[in-house]
């Protein structure tokens, strides 16, 4: 999606429109909504992915705001260039080393995100109503969240901007009281094993050790 590093590429509403629907199809297939609590989050996240499109090709507001108070100091000439725009990059004096490092890795973020909430969501629902504690849940007990979680930080690395800022930790608060009152559901449902399960597994983020001694196990 990248374009040349001269070309101005703003005012580009239909690249907007189209990046927008493309990620909401993708993450709609790999979430798949179900409850009023899972669509809140479906939805807070495509408010996400809409302010970030609509600066990455449509108005760059962040740039103008940053233009307008550096002026001079700016540290690329071209700030509207769509490669300047990579504001990790820009703020460096256009590095074309840094920014072949964070692109790649900012893509890598965002697919192993959609990849561990597709996985998430066919663990818990291929239960059957029993408690899941293998697979992605094995390492943490909401990894749709932190799937989510995964692809705002990746987004945020290749694109960051003043919306996106105020908003990123906005829904990582959001994930973390949506999780806790999934829990106390479950608790209520599964009692003592869930409390357990709480105990031993983290919330979002994987312990290291937990995943060694995972490998150690031995294989059926």
């Amino acid at each position: 999606m990248m374009h040349g590093v001269n070309q101005t590429a703003y005012g580009l509403w239909g690249a907007v429109l189209l990046n927008i629907i493309i990620f909401a199809l993708f993450t709609y297939s790999a979430f798949k909504p179900q409850t009023k609590r899972d669509w809140r989050t479906y939805g807070a996240f495509m408010a996400f992915m809409i302010a970030l499109f609509s600066e990455m090709y449509g108005y760059p507001l962040t740039i103008y705001i940053l233009t307008s108070i550096l002026g001079n100091k700016y540290p690329v000439l071209n700030p509207f260039t769509h490669a300047n725009g990579h504001l990790w990059v820009a703020l460096t004096g256009g590095s074309p080393i840094l920014f072949n490092i964070l692109h790649p890795l900012s893509n890598v973020l965002i697919f192993a995100g959609l990849i561990i909430i597709g996985f998430g969501w066919k663990g818990v629902h291929s239960g059957n109503g029993k408690l899941v504690t293998n697979g992605l849940y094995h390492y943490v007990r909401h990894p749709q969240y932190s799937g989510f979680i995964l692809m705002i930080v990746g987004f945020f690395v290749q694109w960051p901007t003043f919306i996106t800022l105020i908003m990123a930790p906005m829904l990582f608060v959001m994930y973390t009281k949506l999780a806790k009152k999934e829990e106390q559901v479950m608790i209520h449902q599964f009692g003592d094993e869930y409390k357990k399960y709480i105990n031993e597994v983290p919330r979002f983020i994987p312990r290291i050790v937990r995943i060694k001694k995972r490998k150690a196990l031995p294989h059926g």
